[in-house]
């Protein structure tokens, strides 16, 4: 697949009415859980890293693509052990809300994954999607090896040259150090919350340009 020209086929706009951060109360949040990457126990699979805003709208977004085995929101780029997602939210921690993509390369190699990574929000916006602010909403990279250092670079370079945005691209490429995965209500969250209000309003509405964007790149 030719990424640039993926990206460069659709217009973006991803308007967001409220904040991903304000749907919960002090009572919701809990511990994150520390954890291996699920690349370890799956053999031919491999990994992606990526922070786009809130983990919601990533998770449903990736969710969707044949050859992603699984997604799993959680933390990644921080100085804080088992960091809370009240932590986190507060951005006293350095954390990124990221997804955990564990993928087939036999289906959809790791430079489609950044296409759709680069297409399915806005990377020009620092420390912030919409009203999602603060670093923790960051957009990033988190490789994991040297070939998806050299993939995200070489494409966010090729995409800023381009002038496929009319701003610079600000996304973030840093190696992979470890993943907390989150608290087990943020997990295939949009699936299982779809009627909440920041589900309707703002991941629905991504979902279904996703599906129109990438219609030839979802499940069966």
């Amino acid at each position: 697949m030719n990424s640039i020209f993926l990206i460069l086929a659709i217009v973006s706009s991803n308007t967001i009415f409220s904040s991903c951060s304000q749907r919960h109360t002090n009572d919701d949040f809990g511990k994150a859980k520390s954890d291996k990457l699920t690349k370890d126990k799956m053999g031919t699979m491999d990994t992606a890293i990526f922070g786009a805003g809130c983990f919601w709208c990533v998770e449903a977004q990736f969710q969707l693509l044949d050859g992603v085995k699984s997604v799993r929101s959680g933390f990644s780029g921080g100085y804080v052990e088992n960091p809370t997602y009240k932590e986190v939210c507060l951005g006293t921690t350095g954390h990124a809300e990221v997804c955990e993509i564990i993928f087939d390369p036999s289906k959809i190699s790791y430079d489609e994954l950044l296409a759709v990574f680069w297409k399915s929000h806005d990377p020009t916006q620092l420390n912030g999607q919409g009203n999602d602010l603060g670093t923790q909403y960051r957009s990033v990279i988190f490789y994991l090896d040297e070939n998806q250092k050299m993939l995200a670079e070489k494409y966010k370079k090729e995409l800023n040259d381009s002038g496929a945005f009319d701003k610079p691209i600000v996304t973030e490429i840093s190696p992979f150090t470890v993943f907390y995965s989150a608290e087990d209500y943020h997990q295939n969250y949009f699936n299982q919350h779809g009627n909440e209000s920041y589900c309707n309003i703002v991941i629905q509405p991504k979902v279904e340009k996703f599906k129109k964007v990438f219609k030839g790149k979802l499940k069966k």
